[in-house]
């Protein structure tokens, strides 16, 4: 089941809805932005005056707060999210396979009228509704059945991203005293996420559609409801309904990668300058589009050009493995070959966490700017390790391959026995 921590994260509230929790609704509260506590009891506490200050009757006060419990397990697999632990060969080959494939073209057959529907009313293609319906629960199959209460509070309670777990339970509250949801339906994933499309509560209280009238919205239940509440969401995020998301293209041998800052767009004609072609070897679209240059796994690996409906597929969940998975498994759902690089790539390896701290640490010391070490091979640490590879004479490709990690050690270790010696 993929993750879905970061599902609204990055969504603008252009306004605050009467009753969805959101940052602009606790202005006057901001010194108490957290009710993160060790002890689950005093959280709790926490919780139930954060609740009664927002409003809430004293049947979430006093009943269902009550009632929550912590569930270790999900501190455990918040750690051990596959986005970190697994090469990029290794995701999407767990993600995108043969099963995804024939199943989400029979539920493309199967839905055909709903997706006809929801493309003139959305704009959202129906590859991509079925993608994340794929990624997310494998086609309803894989939903979730821990408790979200339990789930939301728990995480709410751990102090790392306390505040937005406590506003997708606050919003959940809203959701329950509303009776859009009943106690006993939520059931769902480890980070609170729920029904077939793996809604958080604030998505779903902010973007739910009844797709099938039957006067609720019931995304456990009812595919249409979730796949209309999805079409819903994308569209009010910002998908460009006639542009694709991305990409994958064949750079030219001796690609100058020091000319290209990762994360950040340039004009698609720029990239045809450098060469950079269709995997079919064919020129690129003249099509006006800005796009990004992403290698999950260095220059030895695939390379994608990215469009700006790849970061709308981000705001579904921040990770570009699962955006790339969204991507690729749609393309297949219309027929489109899959990636070259999946049956050449056996080698590949992944750095651990602790050599990515390890590494950002030292490049921090170095003076190339990592930000705080976390493990996570984000913008800043791409940058950083690119300035690296440009001053040192490497192919500066941003990525943390082994030959990176050694080479950097020997720098750090040198620059540290010539500051003993002096």
């Amino acid at each position: 089941m993929a993750s879905a921590i970061n599902f609204i994260k990055n969504t603008v509230i252009r306004s605050c809805l009467p009753k969805i929790i959101t940052v602009c609704a606790f202005l006057p509260m901001l010194s108490q932005a957290t009710i993160a506590d060790k002890n689950f009891q005093q959280c709790k506490a926490n919780l139930t005056t954060r609740a009664e200050n927002a409003g809430f009757s004293t049947y979430i006060t006093e009943t269902v707060i009550a009632n929550i419990s912590p569930i270790e397990r999900v501190i455990s697999l918040d750690k051990k999210q596959p986005e970190f632990t697994q090469t990029f060969a290794q995701y999407i080959k767990a993600r995108v396979t043969p099963y995804h494939v024939r199943v989400g073209k029979q539920k493309l057959k199967q839905h055909k009228a709903l997706f006809d529907k929801l493309e003139e009313k959305y704009g959202i293609p129906r590859q991509y509704l079925v993608a994340f319906w794929g990624l997310e629960t494998v086609f309803g199959k894989h939903k979730g059945k821990m408790s979200v209460l339990n789930s939301l509070a728990t995480l709410a309670c751990d102090k790392r991203r306390s505040e937005f777990f406590t506003l997708e339970l606050l919003n959940l509250f809203t959701l329950i005293e509303q009776e859009q949801v009943s106690i006993d339906q939520l059931q769902g994933s480890w980070a609170g996420a729920m029904g077939h499309m793996q809604f958080m509560p604030t998505a779903l209280l902010k973007y739910a559609v009844d797709g099938d009238q039957d006067g609720k919205v019931d995304v456990w239940q009812s595919e249409i409801d979730a796949i209309t509440t999805a079409a819903n969401y994308l569209n009010k995020i910002g998908w460009h309904s006639k542009e694709r998301w991305g990409r994958e293209v064949k750079l030219p041998e001796n690609f100058a990668f020091e000319k290209v800052v990762f994360d950040q767009y340039y004009p698609l004609d720029y990239f045809q300058q450098l060469g950079v072609m269709q995997t079919n070897n064919k020129a690129l679209s003249t099509y006006n589009i800005p796009a990004e240059l992403y290698l999950p796994s260095g220059h030895q690996g695939p390379a994608f050009l990215l469009y700006p409906n790849f970061n709308v597929i981000m705001t579904w969940n921040l990770s570009k493995s699962y955006a790339l998975s969204v991507g690729i498994l749609a393309n297949k759902l219309v027929g489109a070959a899959g990636l070259e690089f999946l049956e050449k790539t056996n080698s590949e390896s992944v750095y651990s966490v602790s050599e990515m701290k390890n590494l950002q640490s030292q490049l921090n010391s170095l003076g190339f700017e990592t930000g705080k070490p976390d493990g996570i091979w984000g913008p800043k640490s791409r940058d950083a390790i690119r300035s690296f590879q440009i001053e040192h004479q490497l192919i500066a490709d941003g990525y943390p391959n082994k030959a990176l990690l050694l080479k950097v050690e020997s720098v750090w270790l040198q620059t540290n026995n010539d500051h003993d010696d002096v």
